[in-house]
């Protein structure tokens, strides 16, 4: 076994726990996201309606155990720029900002 496969095990059941916590909540229910689990980094497209539903989606998932860190790609009026955002200091809630001007 790889460590590619031993790492795909738990992000499976991770990605399941995501998304278990997503149905669970009748805010979130309704969303058609897409969840992916990389090495225990959540990836999260899809769209959202409010800003504030992209902020829960995100709290929602950083919450979930195991989860080390969240790129947070959904759509969203007033969201930052799919492509540029990634919160990966989720216990310091820092953004780290990939690309863009000074």
């Amino acid at each position: 076994m790889t460590l590619q496969d031993s790492n795909s095990l738990p992000d499976e059941r991770l990605r399941a726990a995501i998304l278990q916590a997503l149905s669970e909540d009748a805010r979130t229910a309704s969303l058609e996201l897409r969840v992916g689990v990389s090495n225990g980094i959540a990836h999260l497209a899809g769209q959202a309606t409010s800003l504030e539903l992209w902020k829960l989606v995100e709290t929602i998932v950083a919450r979930t155990p195991g989860v080390r860190g969240v790129v947070n790609r959904i759509e969203a009026p007033g969201a930052p720029s799919p492509g540029r955002t990634v919160n990966l200091g989720l216990q310091s809630n820092t953004i780290i900002d990939s690309g863009g001007e000074e």
